[in-house]
């Protein structure tokens, strides 16, 4: 843990001095740079600044859900999502990784353990709430982590969909679950797609 290196008093509340450590811990998030460009300077970004714009996007976007979401929830689940990737790394969208999830379930016992029981649960409940997709809010939490990056690849004319091998088709079938949350979102990221193809940032589809 980073308090390691300098521990909180020892005459701190338990509990706050967990709450506090774990705080501090998630400063990693920081460090944690993604494949996706800034749309705003000649850089990646990083798992902070995705998780701050989704947050912001789901109370900007929220109307164009297809069924009623609670707001706030789905801002605790896109702030949660992406906090195990200060020990599992990020997995970039259009890699073939195979052991993401599992090295993402071992960071997630690691990590929300250091918080106290009743938190811990309730932030693994939230994690696990997100990978499942199972609830609308969910649904759409992770339709805005498809579509932010989709944007700032736009920005940056095609960014990661220049990858190797990486096509239109394999940007249309990655970003497809954004339908699944909202029709409306969805159809303006196929013409972001489609005209993208179009103007050669992203290789023809076939």
């Amino acid at each position: 843990m980073l308090t390691d290196q300098n521990p909180l008093p020892s005459t701190i509340d338990a509990r706050l001095r967990a709450q506090l450590e774990f705080v501090v811990e998630v400063d990693r998030l920081k460090t944690v740079l993604r494949q996706s460009p800034l749309a705003a300077a000649d850089r990646r970004e990083n798992d902070a600044e995705h998780s701050w714009h989704l947050a912001l996007m789901v109370v900007l976007l929220a109307e164009h859900s297809d069924e009623p979401i609670d707001v706030g929830h789905t801002v605790k689940l896109v702030l949660v999502h992406d906090l195990v990737e200060i020990y599992a790394g990020d997995t970039p969208l259009y890699s073939d990784a195979t052991d993401q999830q599992e090295r993402e379930e071992a960071a997630a016992d690691r990590l929300f353990g250091m918080l106290p029981a009743d938190q811990a649960r309730v932030f693994r409940a939230l994690w696990d709430e997100f990978e499942a997709r199972g609830t609308p809010e969910a649904r759409f939490a992770k339709a805005m982590d498809r579509l932010q990056p989709l944007l700032l690849n736009w920005m940056a004319r095609g960014g990661t969909w220049k990858s190797p091998g990486v096509t239109a088709d394999v940007v249309r079938a990655r970003k497809a679950v954004i339908g699944e949350a909202s029709s409306s979102l969805w159809a303006a990221g196929r013409e972001l797609i489609d005209e993208g193809e179009r103007r050669g940032w992203a290789a023809p589809g076939r």
